[in-house]
């Protein structure tokens, strides 16, 4: 593609190969496992699902990489894969991690049982405060890990200075950019070294894949690339060509789903029903300011929180009718969940409380669905709370 085009026409057209094989428009699948030896001698080099070098693989990690603006990327077979592969990749025994202190559950969970196993140890920072980032580097720092909007919360970090500040101690800087997905926010193009997705939500888009993927820079993917080679977290030509599919359409979706987001968080905000509205694209939001100057668009979730506590959260979720509840986002379905009973249930209540998760908060996944429609569901499940 052009380094001219929009975004919207590098989603759709980004990776594709004119013409296809046998001529064909849309790539075909390639399940086959053996193939003809490729040029080179070194293991890397050979075709071979698990080896992420299949036809298939190659043309969605080609689709993957020029979304991202990146060298390369690589698709895993799961979101929590890829945050895993790429810590793996950079973290030796005794080496130490700043990460941001909301992190995903998964990957809350991933430190917090394994990092000691691994000789790993790490240090929780808000991503908002600078100015609190030099007392947690030791001299065996390595990385800083960050998410461009946060898990449930939707908090947007000092995302250029975590990038400034990773360029300026030699760390490498990873981003988890799955909640604004790369038409919002190209951390690459801001300085981040690594970028992350759970590919199950905004890149695949239709609720009917699990996947991740990782891209970056050169020198560091290829040490993502040997470590999932070794770790087996290689990506289905199946499921590959369901996620590329939904990459043409990624554009057109997140930007219905940010527009939604926006109108239902506006008319929440002011509800005399509803305590509290997180949403960066409220100028009452504390990260509106910021947020407003990195990205594209605020992205399609938001969170909730309702006087009546517990109770009326639960009331709420069996009331609206438009959302399905469910725990997963992304989708061009509107999702609702309460986060302590899902995506953070894994965490303990200490845990969960820290990071502003408690039991009366409401996810929501906007999709494309009509905003007036959801808006006016809202509200009659608001008016039996």
């Amino acid at each position: 593609m052009r380094d001219d085009h929009a975004f919207d026409t590098t989603a759709v057209h980004a990776g594709e190969r004119r013409p296809g094989p046998e001529g064909s428009v849309v790539f075909p699948i390639y399940p086959g496992t053996v193939y003809a030896p490729a040029d080179g001698d070194g293991y890397g080099d050979i075709r071979y699902p698990r080896l992420s070098s299949t036809p298939s693989q190659v043309y969605l990690h080609d689709k993957l990489a020029e979304l991202e603006g990146a060298h390369t990327a690589i698709a895993t077979s799961s979101g929590m894969a890829a945050i895993t592969t790429s810590l793996l990749s950079v973290l030796r025994a005794g080496d130490h991690l700043i990460a941001g202190d909301v992190l995903y559950g998964g990957t809350a969970g991933f430190l917090s049982h394994f990092a000691e196993r691994f000789g790993w140890t790490y240090t929780l920072v808000d991503p908002g405060r600078p100015d609190t980032w030099e007392a947690a580097r030791t001299p065996r720092t390595r990385a800083f890990l960050v998410e461009s909007i946060t898990n449930p919360l939707v908090r947007v970090g000092r995302l250029a200075e975590v990038a400034e500040f990773c360029r300026e101690h030699g760390l490498v800087s990873i981003i988890d950019n799955t909640f604004a997905s790369p038409v919002n926010f190209r951390p690459l193009a801001a300085g981040f070294d690594l970028c992350v997705h759970s590919a199950t939500k905004y890149l695949g888009g239709h609720s009917d894949l699990v996947a991740g993927c990782v891209a970056g820079v050169e020198d560091l993917m290829g040490e993502v690339r040997t470590s999932l080679n070794y770790l087996g977290g290689s990506l289905d030509p199946y499921v590959g060509f369901l996620l590329a599919r939904g990459l043409k359409t990624l554009s057109v979706r997140v930007r219905a789903q940010n527009d939604n987001a926006l109108a239902l968080a506006s008319f929440l905000a002011d509800h005399p029903r509803v305590a509290e509205v997180h949403y960066p694209g409220l100028p009452s939001h504390p990260d509106h300011g910021h947020a407003s100057e990195l990205m594209d668009g605020f992205g399609g979730m938001l969170s909730l929180r309702l006087h009546g506590g517990a109770e009326a959260a639960e009331t709420l979720l069996k009331s609206v009718t438009i959302p399905a509840s469910g725990p997963s986002l992304g989708g061009v379905e509107s999702l609702v969940t309460r986060p302590v009973t899902t995506s953070h249930a894994a965490l303990t209540r200490e845990e969960r409380e820290a990071a502003g998760v408690t039991d009366d908060l409401v996810r929501v996944s906007c999709g494309i669905e009509s905003s007036a429609d959801l808006i006016a569901d809202f509200r009659q499940a608001l008016e039996v709370v």
